[in-house]
Order: C-alpha cells, then structure tokens, then sequence
C-alpha cells in the first residue's frame, strides 16, 4: 500500500501540476512542522502549545495544507488527530525535509560564526589511534556539523600536503622547512616479532648482524619521492607496506620483524601475539611527533578545537601513564 501511495504522490502530483489543476505554490516547511507537531503532540492544542502558536494558527495551517494537497491528511479518532493513510506517506517524507532544513540552519549559523565546514588532518601512520579517535569524538559533540578528513601519512607525505594547501594541520615526526610545530608525544619503540620467529629461537641477546639476516618489515614513505622510513637496518630481506595497520598484521603473521610504537602494538603484546627482540643494546627507541597548523594566524576555531582537543588526550594519556 505504502509503495502505491508514493507512486500516486510522486507521479499524479507532476501530473496535476502540469494541467494546474492545484496552485503552484507549494507546501510551506512551518506547514509541514505543524503536521509532525499534530502528530506528535496528539492534537492541535497540544501541537499549539509545542511551537507556541495559537491553537488558530494550527488549524488554518493544517487547512492550507490540506487543500495544497487536495486530500485529507488527519483525522479525528477520539480526542486524537491521526494521520490518514496519505498523511503516513506524506509526513514520512516531510520528517526529511525537515531535518535537513535544521541541519542547513545549523550550518548557515556556523559558517557565519566562523566555523570551518570541513578540517582536513594529516597524521602520521605512527600516532596511535586510541589517542586520535578519542578526540575526534569530542570534537563531533562540539562540531557536529564540521566534516573531518584524516589523512594516514608517512614521513614526507606530510611536507606534500602541507605544500599543496590540502590540510589545515598535522600530526608528523618531521617538522617541514617553513613550518613551526609544537613537540606533542615521544613515543617509545621496540623491536619485535612473533614470539615463534626464528630470532626469538636463538636464545640469545641480539646484535644488528643478527637482525639483518631476516626480514624487516618497512612502511614506504607517503610522499614524493617515495624512500623507506627512518628504523630501517638494511636487511637484504624485506617486505614493505603502506600502513602501519598492514604492518601489525605482516608481524603478526610471523612475516618478520620491525621498530614498532609500544601504545600501537599494546593488545597485540598482551594476547602474546608479539613479543620484543631480546637487543644487547639499544632495545628501546622514542620517535617525538610533533603538531602544527598549516596557517597558524588563520585556523579557525573547528581547526583550533581539534588541536587542543589532541594535545589534552596526548596529557591525559601521559598522566594516567605517570609519564
């Protein structure tokens, strides 16, 4: 039945127009607000009392309504206005028009407030997430109508899109010539592999002859030109990637070894899914990531928020860690 009716609304509304057989001027959204608010509310004192209009204002409303229609859209049940069988369809689709017209109003208000439709954010593949997505929750509840981009990067893939104006900031480990950044976290790094990988057998402490007789694990840098990240130990054997993610994975599987942030590979070390090489020397190393805006004196306030809102979770993190 349903899909009946929107076929009759759909193709004897374009019909009826076309012989203007009902005036032009279609249904106001205040028309259909008093609708959903009849419906919601249960009746037209009810509904008045919901928009604070005149109980009088409603019914002329639901009259010009009607009669653009050209059918009955409401009855009367009792004490209670239900819809009729068009009136279902009809408001179903209104209910649309009506949340997008709120979300134009809200973006229209943001705009004029100086809030950035859209943020664009460059993060290094190494920045853990459960330090990025945390914030960018919280900036959602205060930005609910600003898009965020987050754009997975390695290295110089950053300096690129800093260059071509494609974000607005970046969390990176190289601080571009041209641009000043503000030390956010030193992650600390360990190298490891599946606990079952032949260097883990050897029952020994590890030296980097050791390591370059196996396979490493390297991400390829983002940007142009492409060369291998910056822990690489020369092994002849090796397999690259393009994501941290895909990195975890290939170690994982027993696919080799690689310098990895500790907070990335948190839960794989817990399952016992990795484990750290056992190193002679030099077994943990920090990467420092560094934030920066691409236009210091113009970021907005969407773009602001969301670089405070990174730099707390980064402190709460470190705090809670007694760092």
């Amino acid at each position: 039945m349903s899909r009946y009716l929107n076929s009759f609304i759909s193709y004897n509304y374009i019909d009826m127009i076309d012989k203007k057989t009902i005036p032009p001027v279609s249904v106001s959204l205040e028309q259909w607000r008093a609708l959903a608010a009849v419906v919601d509310h249960g009746g037209y004192a009810q509904a008045a009392e919901a928009l604070g209009k005149s109980q009088s204002t409603v019914s002329h409303s639901m009259h010009r309504l009607e009669e653009r229609l050209g059918t009955r859209v409401l009855r009367i049940q009792g004490r209670k206005a239900v819809l009729t069988e068009v009136g279902t369809v009809a408001l179903r689709r209104a209910r649309i028009l009506l949340s997008e017209s709120a979300q134009l109003e809200r973006v229209a208000q943001t705009l004029a407030a100086g809030i950035e439709a859209e943020i664009h954010l460059a993060v290094d593949t190494i920045f853990p997430n459960q330090l990025l997505l945390p914030a960018v929750c919280a900036f959602t509840e205060v930005f609910p109508d600003t898009r965020v981009e987050i754009i997975e990067t390695v290295i110089s893939g950053v300096r690129e899109l800093l260059h071509k104006g494609e974000v607005q900031m970046a969390i990176t480990p190289q601080v571009p010539q041209g641009w000043l950044g503000e030390r956010l976290i030193s992650l600390e790094m360990h190298c490891v592999a599946h606990p079952d990988h032949p260097l883990h057998n050897l029952g020994r402490s590890l030296n980097q002859d050791d390591l370059r007789q196996h396979r490493q694990i390297v991400i390829r840098e983002s940007g142009e030109p492409r060369n291998f990240e910056g822990m690489w130990l020369g092994a002849e054997q090796r397999l690259t990637v393009s994501t941290m993610g895909t990195r975890i994975q290939a170690l994982c599987a027993g696919l080799g070894f690689a310098w990895c942030p500790l907070l990335k590979i948190a839960n794989e070390l817990q399952a016992g899914l990795l484990e750290p090489l056992p190193l002679a020397e030099d077994s943990s190393r920090f990467a420092n990531l560094y934030l920066l805006l691409a236009d210091a004196d113009g970021a907005g306030r969407a773009t602001r928020s969301m670089a405070g809102l990174i730099k707390s979770q980064v402190e709460n993190c470190s705090e809670s860690a007694g760092v």
